[in-house]
C-alpha cells in the first residue's frame, strides 16, 4: 500500500528551551526544532517579557519529526527522559511558570499515545506528575538567538547533563 510520509508537528516545554532544543535535536527522526513560546496571553512576546513571568507562556520547543523512523510513543519516552517530571515551574536552577513541563498537541489523535506514555511514568514514579498536557493554544518563535542556541554558544548555560546528548543520539538508531 503507497502511502505519502508526513511528517508530524509536537510542542514540548522542559524547562529552559536551550537545553531542550539541543537534546531533541540530537533524536534520528527529528526533522526540525524551533524554540519558542506556547499556552500564554498575547502575542508575539518577547524573551524578556515572557522572562517577568507575567505572560503565561512556557519555554517550549516545536518539533517536526517523522514517525517512521520516530515513533510519537518513542519522542514521548525521550522527552520524559530529559525533564523531572515531579517538578512544578522548576527545573535544574530555573524556577518560574515559564519552566514548567508541558506537552502540547496539535492532532488530537495523538493524545491517547501521550496519555499513555504518561500514565506509564506517573505508576513508575509512584507520584502525580506536574507535567501539563493540553491542546496548543498558540506558539510564537522565539528571537533568532535563541535558536540553535548551543550550536552558536558552545559553553552557554544548559540545564541537562552531556551524557544526555549523548543518549538521545543512540536512542533509537537501528
Amino acid at each position: 500500500m503507497h502511502h505519502m510520509d508526513k511528517n508530524k508537528t509536537i510542542y514540548l516545554a522542559g524547562g529552559c528551551f536551550w537545553g531542550t532544543e539541543h537534546y531533541l535535536k540530537m533524536i534520528n527522526g527529528v526533522v526540525d526544532t524551533c524554540t519558542g513560546f506556547a499556552n500564554g496571553n498575547g502575542e508575539n512576546p518577547s524573551y524578556k517579557e515572557v522572562y517577568t513571568d507575567r505572560t503565561g507562556f512556557a519555554e517550549t520547543v516545536r518539533v517536526v519529526f517523522d514517525p517512521q523512523t520516530l515513533p510519537l510513543r518513542l519522542l514521548v519516552e525521550l522527552y520524559f527522559k530529559a525533564i523531572d517530571p515531579l517538578s512544578l515551574n522548576k527545573q535544574g536552577e530555573d524556577e518560574g511558570t515559564r519552566y514548567r513541563t508541558g506537552i502540547y498537541y496539535s492532532d488530537p489523535e495523538d493524545l491517547p499515545v501521550i496519555k499513555e506514555v504518561f500514565s506509564q511514568v506517573q505508576e513508575a514514579l509512584g507520584a502525580p506528575l506536574a507535567v501539563e498536557v493540553e491542546p496548543l493554544r498558540n506558539f510564537y518563535s522565539a528571537e533568532d538567538y535563541h535558536q540553535d542556541y548551543l550550536e552558536k554558544n558552545p559553553d552557554g548555560y544548559c540545564h541537562l547533563p552531556l551524557a544526555l546528548f549523548e543518549f538521545a543520539k543512540k536512542a533509537n538508531l537501528k
